[in-house]
């Protein structure tokens, strides 16, 4: 069986590497803001709002000086993950799950590109990602209750 052919793949660099970060970045701080909306409205729980607060503005803070370029490499327009479906039902463990890895995940990427981006910002990014490791442990707890 013949493999299928394959594209010749260009490193990442310039505008691609922005699109990477950028997509990654807005993907933790969206997930960041609904787990943040979760601990302030729904589960009025001061000190977890407040942690997952500061890592969204740790995120601002370790990218800000690169904020023109994030957004000059951004193709939202053109990009192929827009016209992906979304699941349409969730439960409620299932939504704050889905946020925690959804920041995970990004951060991590965060983390490898940064090696390539700004070595200085991988362990903010990393600093960051233990952070919501603890804090999903302490959200799960309001989901035993």
């Amino acid at each position: 069986m013949a493999l299928p052919r394959q594209r010749k793949s260009k490193p990442a660099g310039g505008a691609d590497l922005f699109r990477v970060l950028d997509a990654n970045l807005n993907r933790a701080r969206e997930g960041l803001r609904v787990l943040e909306d979760t601990a302030r409205f729904v589960w009025e729980d001061q000190s977890l709002f407040k942690s997952l607060r500061q890592c969204r503005h740790e995120l601002d803070r370790a990218t800000r000086s690169a904020y023109p370029n994030l957004v000059g490499g951004r193709e939202s327009a053109a990009d192929m993950g827009r016209r992906m479906e979304e699941g349409t039902s969730r439960d409620w463990p299932g939504l704050v799950a889905a946020n925690f890895r959804r920041v995970q995940e990004a951060l991590r990427v965060l983390e490898e590109y940064g090696k390539v981006f700004s070595i200085g910002a991988v362990s903010r990014f990393k600093a960051v990602r233990f952070r919501i490791y603890s804090d999903e442990k302490k959200a799960l707890a309001h989901l035993e209750n």
